[in-house]
């Protein structure tokens, strides 16, 4: 496996003076308004029309539609990553809009910056509820140092308490370093040993005992949720009647990414494939995660139902356009 102690990042101790400091401090954070909630609402609206475009049954107005054998493909109760929705034109359009990435650009400093191509979560309130045990993780290698990759969540729905949606174990990201300095890690993971890593409940209350807290973590529409990639997080489903709908939108600096990764992003682009939560590494096909999910399915799909138009802009955050 490569080491990446070298790659460029933010340490635990840069400060800024802003939302910034929050981030870094308690591996999180919530920006708000970034979006107006009639954009965001306009938003659902077209994630609703994508679900209808599939011969399953479902329908925007009637509840009795908003269930598994009514959806396409999802997993965690209605998480998107299949379909070439990542390419969608209304999720391009999303990734474009300048409130959208002008934190990533504050945070990294620069305006280079590249897009991950991710998917989407719709998670309907259904009866009987299903259910889904915590599985607690990072998305970062513990051989890369400091801050790395910054998640994102378009929020489009209000989400409280028990509306189901990240949950973060606070302050866990400035442990992260040393968590794995004085355990052992296990092999294996969901997309490969070098940026992805499942945590026990035996791990968690190691991060507990030392002060980090369990926090479901709150937006309202339009409301754009950041957190480290060091940080311990996971989704837990709705347990009320509202339908949770947010984007999964990730941006990190052209700078960092490799000639080879950029090459194999463009590629991936043009052919409307998914990827991972990464912009700049872990370049490679989602249905490589998991090609089980689809397979015999009797209807799938690998271009978008609206093709996204292709500015200077989308180009650019795709890897397809050079700075």
């Amino acid at each position: 496996m490569p080491h990446f102690e070298n790659e460029p990042t933010i340490a635990v101790d840069d400060t800024f003076g802003d939302w910034r400091d929050t981030l870094i401090e308690d591996g999180f954070v919530v920006l708000k308004g970034v979006l107006s909630q009639g954009k965001a609402q306009s938003y659902v609206v077209r994630m609703y029309k994508w679900l209808e475009s599939f011969p399953f049954g479902f329908k925007r107005d009637d509840p009795s539609t908003w269930k598994p054998q009514c959806l396409p493909n999802n997993m965690k109760g209605g998480m998107y990553h299949d379909y070439a929705v990542q390419h969608e034109k209304f999720m391009w359009d999303a990734r474009c809009e300048p409130s959208v990435v002008e934190p990533f650009q504050k945070l990294w400093g620069t305006e280079d910056l590249l897009v991950s191509f991710d998917g989407m979560n719709l998670t309907f309130p259904v009866n009987p509820r299903p259910t889904s045990a915590p599985w607690p993780h990072v998305d970062q290698s513990p051989l890369r140092k400091g801050m790395q990759c910054v998640q994102g969540i378009l929020n489009l729905a209000p989400n409280g308490p028990k509306d189901g949606g990240l949950v973060v174990l606070k302050k866990s990201s400035k442990l992260n370093e040393l968590f794995f300095k004085t355990h052992t890690m296990k092999e294996g993971s969901t997309w490969s040993p070098a940026d992805w890593y499942g945590f026990s409940q035996e791990d968690v209350e190691w991060f507990q005992a030392k002060g980090c807290e369990m926090v479901k973590v709150c937006a309202d529409p339009g409301d754009l949720v950041l957190w480290d990639s060091r940080t311990v997080h996971y989704n837990v489903l709705p347990e009320t009647d509202n339908t949770r709908a947010v984007m999964y939108i990730c941006y990190s600096p052209a700078r960092f990414a490799s000639e080879e990764d950029l090459q194999e992003k463009a590629t991936l682009f043009h052919e409307r494939t998914g990827t991972t939560h990464w912009p700049h590494a872990n370049i490679f096909r989602a249905g490589e995660k998991h090609p089980e999910r689809t397979a015999g399915e009797p209807y799938g799909r690998n271009r978008p139902v609206e093709e996204p138009e292709e500015p200077e802009i989308l180009l650019k955050l795709a890897g397809a356009l050079s700075y």
